[in-house]
């Protein structure tokens, strides 16, 4: 029974929750740039907060990110010295920063070759500041 409570082979990574400020923007943003999908919206009018899921497939086989959208929230939310980024693998660096350009997207990092390595990526910012890091695929 002990060795059962260690097996991690099932485990996956479930959702990342992010909380955004203009529930709108942040959802045109996520699915018609960057082409995720609502896959679950639910509202807590006792916590006067949504829940807003998203991703690139289905939840039970696909990583998604929680979007939460408090009602009263009026100030952007620090982000903290801890937070990294997210990332999204992307077939071309370079077309994909092109067209979040014409889109008004905010690219912090130019496409290129990454720091001592060979792996093509770039930052871009979503509407309330998270970088998101965009990668070529592994080779």
């Amino acid at each position: 029974m002990a060795s059962e409570m260690n097996d991690t082979s099932q485990y996956q990574i479930d959702h990342t929750m992010m909380r955004v400020l203009d529930l709108e923007k942040s959802l045109d943003f996520y699915t018609r740039i960057l082409g995720m999908q609502v896959l679950r919206n639910t509202d807590y009018p006792n916590g006067r907060f949504t829940n807003v899921f998203i991703g690139y497939g289905p939840e039970a086989s696909s990583p998604s990110l929680e979007l939460t959208h408090n009602w009263d929230q009026k100030e952007h939310y620090d982000k903290g010295a801890g937070w990294g980024h997210i990332s999204i693998m992307v077939p071309d660096v370079y077309a994909a920063c092109e067209r979040f350009e014409k889109e008004g997207v905010k690219i912090t990092r130019p496409a290129g070759p990454m720091n001592a390595g060979t792996r093509i990526l770039a930052f871009i910012e979503d509407p309330d500041g998270y970088p998101i890091e965009l990668n070529s695929p592994l080779e």
